[in-house]
This record gives C-alpha cells, structure tokens and sequence, in this order.
C-alpha cells in the first residue's frame, strides 16, 4: 500500500470512528433530552393553565361574592322598610347615608321606582328626582325579575354605572329598591389582576360588550366569534390558546359571571406564560450543544490517538515482515558466504601443497648449484639470488594460506590466553591489503609487556575485524588512518580501534548496537557486526563503548577484565557482568 493510499485509508478509518462515536454518543443524548424537554412542556403548559384556572375561578369568586354583598345589602333594605317609608326622600337619604357610611361609598345613590317607572324618591349626588326609566332597558328586565344586576352603560348620567335592584310589591303593583354601584369600585377588581408582564383581566357581558376597562387593545367582536365557536357553556370554565392575526399566542381564561350574563377573560400572551420554559429551554439546547462539542472533541481526540496506534501498529508489522524478509535473505546471504569460506578454505589447502614443493624444489636447486661443475658459472650469483626470492615469497604464500585458513575455519569458543599484540599485528596484517587499495593506512599502538586476555581467540579475532572493516566502510572513498590500540587501565586491558574518518550521526549513535540495526546502503550491511561484538563482549564480562564527534571519526573501546591472579585460573570464567554500551553523541560516522 502506497502512502497516499495508506492516508486516505486512515482517513476514512478516522471518520468512521469519530461518526460511529457521535451516532452512539449524542444520538441518545438529543433523543433523550427531546422526550424530557417535551414531557416538561407538557407539565408546564398544565401547570399554567391549572394556574390560569385557579386564578380565574378564585376571582370569580371575589366579583360574585362583591355583586351578591351589595345584592343583599338592598334587598335588606327593602324588606325591613315599607314602600311608604323609602318613598319619603328624607328617611330614604338617611337609609343611603347609613349605606355608604358601612361600604365604604360602594353605593353610588338610591332611589324608589314605582310600577311605571316613575322614581319617586332619590337620594344621591345627582339631579335624578322624578325621572322617569319606564322605556330604559334596565327599567324593563327589572321589573320582571326579583333580583336584578344591569349590565354596565352610561345612561342619564354619562358616565359608566350598573344597577342593583329589588322588586317589591304594594297593593298588588310591583316597585323596585334600585342602587347605582361605583364603577371604579368594581373595575379595580379586574383591572389590577395583573399576571406576568403580558396578563391582565376584563369582563364582557354576552352582546361583547365591556363591562369593566381592559388595560390594553382588545377586539371584543373576534373574541366573542372565537368564544362561540368554542361553544362555551354558562356555567363552565375554560383555558384555552389562540393565534392571533399578527403571528403571536394568546391564551385565554374564561369563567361565566351572573349566571352567564357576563364572561370574566383572563388574557396572557403565551410567550410570557411560558418565558421560564423557554429559559429552561435554551439552557437545555445550550447544554446539549456543549455537551455534543465536547463529545465530538472527545471523539476526535480518541479517535485520532487510535488511528495513530492502528498506523504505529501498522509500521511496526510491515517491518517485522521486511525484517523477517530481510533475516532470511540473510540467512540466505550467510550460507553463501559460509559455502564461500569452505571454498576458500579447500582451495588454501591444494595451494598450500603445491607451494611447499616448489620452496623443497628451489632448495634442492640451490643445493645442486653449490656442486662443483655450476661452481664457476657466470649466472651463479643471480640464480643464488631468484632462488632466495622464490623460496621467500614461496613461504610468504604459506604463511597467507595458513593464516585463511586459521580463519576460515569454525569459531572455537575455548577461552584460551590471547597475546594481544600478536592478535593486533594479525588483524592489521589481514586488512592491510584492502586497506592499501583505499589509501588507508593501518597501524597498532600498544603498551610493551601487556598480560594475554582470557577469551575465545577466533571470537576476539572477529570482535576486531568487524570493527576494522566498518572502519575501512566508512572511510574507503576518504582515505585516512586506522590505530589499534592496548594499554592497561586498572585491572583490565583497554583495546581501541580508532578512526578520522566521517563518524556517527548523533540519531544512529543510541542504535549502532541493536541487531539489524544498519545505515550502510540495501545490499551492503546486515545489521548484525557490532551487535555480535556485543554479545561476545557481553559474554566475557567486558564493556564495549563508543565516542564520536561529527567530522573527527569515531573510537570504539573494548575493556576486558585481566585477573590479578593467573590468567589459566580464570580461563574459564563466562563473564557474569552484563556489558555497558555507552555513547558520546559527539561523532558521527554509518556503521553496521
């Protein structure tokens, strides 16, 4: 999968678990809330119109109890006194007197209306003797009933008023007590019934007329229409809501007054009715808006950490399977080269014999030119010469076929005591060659006297030739010097492979000793040189190091313990101590 196909994959992974959060996350949350903020608004809406209820029925009650008070109040009056008495203005101005005196100036005026609708005596503030109300509407229903509440008009006076009257009898023709209620009085009762910022009260009687002052505009006409369609019945009260003509809703209260003469409305606009729900409301939305921010957050959040873990996890398989190719192409790589080394091995051994003859040749030359008859010859001196030549480099060839094939052969993992700078004069004598063809130069350095290290001695020599050869890698296009070097530290022997070639990079030098771990180009490194010098280090209790500086080369160190007592005592010994790898982030040069 290449990289934009990988990113677009986790893209999409990405998305789906941020969606699949959100649609089990908030989906629940918004549901929930929904049926919770709609059950509210049920009980909220019950509650203010239970309110509305209880409020209307409540005064009511208050308006009933004030028209049946002043009710009583005359038709007392009219029992305890006879016709003639309240004819006489003077006792029927003391009987009004007494009247406002104990109502506090409820009763506007009193007067005595006879069967023709003559009032034949008046007590009151206005100029109303002698008047005659036989063609007044109020006169008319008044005389037919025994009690008797007018609706409220302007009449004779002009100004708003309604009667209480009390029908009598006196010699078979009837009379009426009449008494003219302050309309202030009885207006306060509604008008100062005041709900919220919007409610407020009014009565009308059932031509749609007002019958007390309503605080703000209303249209009497579309309220009765409304009121007719609901078929409201005399005796019931109601709640209900109406859409006005400019958009807004307006709830309405209704209760039934004087038997259903009169309608007592409360009226509310429904935004002020509900302006605590719609507070809980918005707080609710507001809520769920931060809450679902949060969770979409969250999510995204979460959600990106486990798709950064899933693409982590990812890498980290891909390269557990390139490095399981790679181990194998490996393993691959390593038959070879053993196959390679065996090869080598067989054909140092047929040189081998081939060139032991010709030194035994050129000595059984050598001896015959001493004869006497090859005595005198001229070319003596020069074939004396070339057989000297050919029987040195003839031992040269043994003593290289000798030493590949001391190599070549399988590691011996004997602990055995190691002259070090024998073992330091080999390795520079071995890698000399490759060294001259990279025009490096190879040289040791090593304190006189030094005590043999007890180690495997073809362990040792591999430890050293790992690093020499990642030396020469490093510096083979450069040039420079290779010093190995021993010297004694304390109780143990310090052996050093210095270069001058490039060093480490500072983010490979923590790394140069993990296994597979390479910066030399596909096809060149294993990964696998300094880690095995670890672990023979490691096994013979020694420390291996590394210090590098950018552009001065890097310097490994190996430090070996060297028992005080005798090194065959302690030949044996595995080194229990674990190594320590330390790093000075100063050089930088690509190793294994």
């Amino acid at each position: 999968m290449n990289a934009e196909k990988q990113h677009k994959y986790y893209q999409s992974l990405l998305r789906n678990i941020v969606l699949s959060i959100l649609i089990t996350a908030i989906t629940p949350t918004v549901v929930v809330s929904i049926f919770i903020l709609d059950a509210f608004r049920v009980s909220y809406e019950g509650k203010v119109y239970d309110h509305l209820e209880v409020l209307t029925r409540k005064h009511k009650r208050s308006i009933d109890i004030f028209l049946d008070e002043k009710l009583m109040d005359i038709r007392l009056l009219a029992k305890t006194n006879r016709f003639e008495e309240l004819s006489d203005a003077t006792i029927l101005n003391q009987k009004f007197n007494e009247l406002q005196r104990a109502f506090d100036r409820s009763f506007v005026d009193l007067g005595v209306v006879d069967h023709e609708g003559r009032q034949i005596a008046y007590a009151g503030p206005f100029e109303l003797s002698n008047v005659n109300y036989a063609g007044a509407e109020w006169f008319e229903q008044a005389i037919n009933k025994t009690f008797f509440i007018s609706d409220v008009f302007k009449g004779l006076r002009g100004a708003p008023h309604f009667i209480v009257s009390v029908r009598q009898e006196r010699n078979g023709d009837p009379w009426i007590l009449r008494a003219t209620i302050d309309f202030g009085e009885f207006n306060n009762l509604v008008e100062f019934l005041r709900i919220g910022e919007t409610g407020f009260a009014f009565i009308l009687n059932a031509a749609g007329e007002f019958q007390t002052n309503p605080i703000a505009d209303v249209n009497a006409d579309e309220l009765m229409v409304f009121f007719k369609e609901l078929g409201l019945a005399k005796q019931s009260h109601l709640v209900t809501q109406k859409r006005t003509p400019h958009g807004s809703e307006v709830i309405y209260a209704l209760a039934p007054l004087r038997g259903g003469d009169w309608i007592m409305v409360i009226q509310q606009d429904a935004a002020d009715a509900f302006s605590d729900f719609k507070k809980t409301q918005r707080i609710v939305l507001i809520f769920i808006v931060l809450a679902s921010l949060g969770i979409i957050i969250a999510s995204l959040i979460v959600s990106k950490r486990l798709v950064n873990r899933i693409s982590q996890a990812d890498k980290e398989k891909e390269k557990a399977i390139e490095n399981k190719e790679m181990l194998s192409q490996q393993v691959i790589e390593t038959g070879k080269l053993a196959s390679v080394g065996e090869l080598a091995a067989g054909i140092a051994h047929e040189i081998n014999n081939p060139v032991a003859i010709m030194i035994e040749e050129a000595g059984w030359i050598q001896d015959l030119l001493e004869d006497e008859e090859f005595g005198g010859s001229e070319n003596l001196e020069e074939f004396t010469r070339a057989l000297n030549q050919i029987q040195t480099q003839g031992r040269r060839c043994k003593e290289i076929t000798h030493k590949l094939l001391s190599f070549a052969r399988k590691t011996d993992s004997r602990i055995v005591e190691i002259p070090i700078a024998e073992m330091l004069n080999e390795i520079a004598y071995l890698s000399s060659q490759r060294a001259k063809y990279s025009n490096i130069n190879i040289q040791t350095r090593f304190e006189e006297d030094l005590p043999p290290i007890p180690a495997s001695e073809t362990e040792m020599q591999q430890v050293m030739l790992n690093l020499v050869n990642n030396a020469l890698d490093a510096m083979e296009k450069s040039g420079g010097n290779i010093t190995l070097g021993a010297e004694r530290n304390g109780d143990d022997i310090l052996l050093t492979v210095v270069d001058d070639g490039p060093g480490i990079a500072s983010a490979n030098l923590a790394r140069v000793f993990d296994p597979f771990y390479t910066t030399k180009p596909v096809g060149k490194g294993t990964g696998l040189g300094l880690s095995i010098c670890y672990g023979i280090i490691k096994k013979i209790g020694g420390d291996i190091h590394v210090r590098s500086k950018k552009g001065e080369g890097a310097t490994f160190e190996i430090r070996i313990p060297v028992p005080r007592a005798s090194a065959s005592s302690e030949a044996e010994t595995d080194g229990e101590p674990a190594p320590q790898v330390s790093v000075d982030p100063g050089i930088q040069r690509d190793e294994a």
